[in-house]
């Protein structure tokens, strides 16, 4: 019996589902949605109260609108399987460690439950536990008032929500050989489950970029093959892109223009991000975000932590010139649905002087001059790294899901 599979066909499911969610009115499809390159289309997501999918979600109204912006934008799910990643999200705050003895530190730090499978099913984890993202605002279901108790008070909640359900709790049986009963299942089953289904659903190693490098030197058009000459030589793209994973899983402090929620801490000023140093607490690490890998790039816009830039095109003249591009940039770029309600506070962050000179100042990188032609030809490169087979996965959309 092929119990991964099996249990991959049962993430998928979930996937799809809002069971997972406080409120029960949003799934994890809704913001990673493979119509949209497994983003959602937006540079900042419309999550928990919104309606409808990708760049036509609406912000909801009346009691149950959204409150906030997602802080940051919706990644791409492409790869995730690979044994190699060690660290996720944008500000690495979930890596393999053995700090608190549970083989990862994250958000849950000692109370992430034991038996999760990989860090990809840690992952799944967090966006149930985020009152903007999944879990709901205060007040309005069970699961929000457990998290704001202690993170972890709340998967027991919604890993029996789960296993009652009567078709759920006889899937995980069948799925998964230590689990006898429904009654048995937990939260750490239905991370397995998730991350099956996301390894193998957006494993994509079958671009003509992978065909050029198994030996098919006619896989990449002239153009394209100047644009990786490029992206590996003068334009040194590869000194962050790079191995296997075109990432080297680290961060940099790229200067992207600022704008949105930001992901702040208790004492940050009103919108900031500070990106790794919210993690870290080291200065060092001020306004850095982890470097994206990069195959499906071309179908995962828009780009940078925040979606600032909507084309890739624009974002490869960035990291050539961040100064230039910051100074150039204007609020139309970003892809935000009309919030009337946020809509003060969008670009707030914009007209504290202070805090763009301390993110101006951490750019380190020296004016890089291209040619028009050259950064068309990374742009092909970039383009050239889409797998073959990313319209026909071993799942799919089922067809029960409605957004």
């Amino acid at each position: 019996m092929d119990f991964y599979r099996d249990q991959a066909a049962l993430g998928q499911s979930l996937f799809y589902d809002t069971i997972l969610s406080g409120n029960q009115n949003i799934a994890c499809a809704h913001c990673h949605h493979p119509d949209f390159g497994t983003g959602d289309g937006l540079s900042l997501g419309i999550g928990e109260g919104g309606v409808g999918l990708g760049p036509d979600r609406t912000p909801g109204d009346d009691a149950t609108r959204i409150a906030k912006r997602i802080p940051r934008n919706a990644p791409g799910l492409w790869n995730l399987g690979a044994r190699e990643l060690h660290t996720f999200f944008h500000d690495g705050r979930l890596s393999k460690s053995n700090i608190f003895g549970n083989g990862f530190n994250s958000p849950a730090e000692e109370w992430l439950p034991e038996g999760l499978n990989s860090l990809l099913a840690a992952q799944a984890l967090f966006p149930l536990t985020s009152q903007f993202e999944m879990a709901g605002n205060p007040g309005e279901n069970e699961i929000i008032g457990a998290v704001h108790n202690r993170i972890d008070g709340a998967w027991p909640i919604l890993a029996k929500r789960v296993r009652v359900d009567d078709v759920y709790g006889p899937r995980f049986v069948a799925a998964f050989d230590h689990i006898k009963v429904p009654e048995e299942v937990t939260i750490v089953e239905i991370a397995n489950a998730l991350a099956a289904f996301m390894a193998l659903e957006w494993t994509s190693i079958d671009s003509p970029f992978d065909r050029y490098l198994a030996g098919d030197t006619a896989a990449l058009t002239e153009f394209q093959h100047a644009g990786m000459s490029l992206f590996y030589g003068k334009a040194a793209c590869d000194t962050c892109h790079s191995g296997a994973l075109l990432s080297d899983q680290r961060f940099h402090a790229l200067g992207l223009p600022a704008f949105g929620p930001g992901r702040t801490r208790a004492f940050d000023p009103y919108a900031r991000d500070v990106g790794r140093m919210g993690e870290s607490n080291r200065l060092e690490d001020a306004y850095a975000f982890r470097t994206p890998m990069l195959r499906n790039v071309a179908l995962t816009a828009p780009y940078g932590h925040n979606g600032a830039y909507p084309t890739l095109e624009n974002m490869v003249r960035h990291h050539l010139d961040p100064v230039a591009m910051r100074a150039q940039w204007r609020p139309e770029d970003a892809k935000l649905p009309d919030v009337a309600w946020l809509a003060a506070t969008d670009f707030i962050i914009q007209s504290d002087a202070r805090e763009m000179v301390r993110q101006a100042r951490v750019i380190q990188q020296v004016p890089q001059l291209l040619e028009d032609q050259e950064i068309d030809q990374i742009v092909a490169f970039l383009e050239s790294l889409t797998g073959s087979t990313v319209d026909t996965p071993p799942f799919g959309v089922p067809d029960w899901f409605k957004p």
